[in-house]
């Protein structure tokens, strides 16, 4: 049976940042990234946990780390535990496969976020004002259409709470002009080759979103990057516009809870079993579509 972990403690270093799903570590100029098995939606962690979500996580994360290097440099420096400090080593089992060593990065506060298609909240958003998140798109358009042209949709990043939709204009103001220009055509730019492979695996990518640093001075890719997590992803073959399509990612989770009658403002209920196994395999097989490996 898979042991599902809900929290990595590691006395031995300090704790840099704890987010929804992982732990960082500080060490030095460096920093330990470890994604645990808790999975969130509606900004609240669920109490269910998801058998090996943590390991798929990080290993697609380098999977496309390695895939569009040549778009942005990123953070990774290694995940194999034997290149980690020592003092490591005796939680070789517990980071195994769900652990990077990272460069430290100056965080650019902003998630960048990246719309192909029309679903979500920009879908939410499109009803409301016709706009998605005040980008003009043509009228008349279904739920899950494909946009003319990709779109890049900044939000700020909340510590708590939703992160806030903001303009380019609004980036500009936050971010250096200069930089928030190469920030959106480099996010455009990752979506574009990623999206080729992920159609050619059977598999459309509906959005996204990155996060970025500075390092010396040159932007860096870092955190997570096209995960069930991070992404909305369907499956080709069962693609009809007018209509939420069937994913493998974490829409299935949203979905789920907005069929029982939590409110979303108490403690969110725990997965039946079903659930948890069957998001299990939808993110293990979005995983091995897009790698081409069958196992982690």
């Amino acid at each position: 049976m898979v042991k599902a972990y809900s929290e990595i403690s590691i006395p031995e270093l300090p704790l840099y940042k704890k987010g929804k799903v992982r732990e960082v570590y500080e060490i030095e100029d460096k920093l330990l990234i470890v994604a645990s098995d808790r999975i969130s939606a509606f900004d609240y962690v669920l109490p269910s946990l998801i058998p090996d979500k943590g390991k798929i996580l990080t290993q697609l994360s380098k999977f496309w780390f390695d895939f569009t290097s040549l778009v942005c440099p990123n953070h990774l420096l290694t995940d194999e535990i034997d290149e980690f400090p020592p003092v490591l080593l005796k939680y070789k089992e517990i980071l195994e496969k769900r652990s990077m060593l990272v460069h430290k990065t100056e965080v650019i506060p902003v998630e960048c976020v990246v719309r192909g298609y029309l679903s979500g909240s920009g879908w939410k958003d499109y009803k409301a004002t016709g706009k998605i998140c005040g980008v003009k798109v043509p009228s008349g358009l279904r739920e899950a259409d494909r946009l003319d042209e990709i779109i890049f949709t900044p939000a700020t990043k909340a510590t708590e709470g939703h992160d806030q939709n903001i303009s380019f204009k609004e980036m500009q103001k936050l971010v250096e002009p200069e930089l928030a220009n190469k920030v959106k055509k480099v996010s455009l730019e990752l979506f574009q080759k990623a999206s080729f492979h992920a159609l050619s695996k059977g598999i459309i990518i509906a959005d996204t979103k990155f996060e970025f640093g500075l390092l010396k001075d040159e932007l860096i890719l870092i955190d997570e990057i096209f995960t069930p997590d991070s992404s909305r992803f369907w499956p080709l073959a069962s693609y009809s516009p007018g209509q939420s399509p069937p994913s493998l990612d974490k829409q299935f989770v949203r979905n789920y809870l907005e069929s029982t009658d939590w409110d979303k403002e108490s403690p969110p209920p725990s997965l039946p079993q079903s659930i948890i196994e069957q998001t299990s395999q939808r993110y293990l097989e979005i995983y091995s579509l897009l790698t081409g490996k069958n196992e982690l």
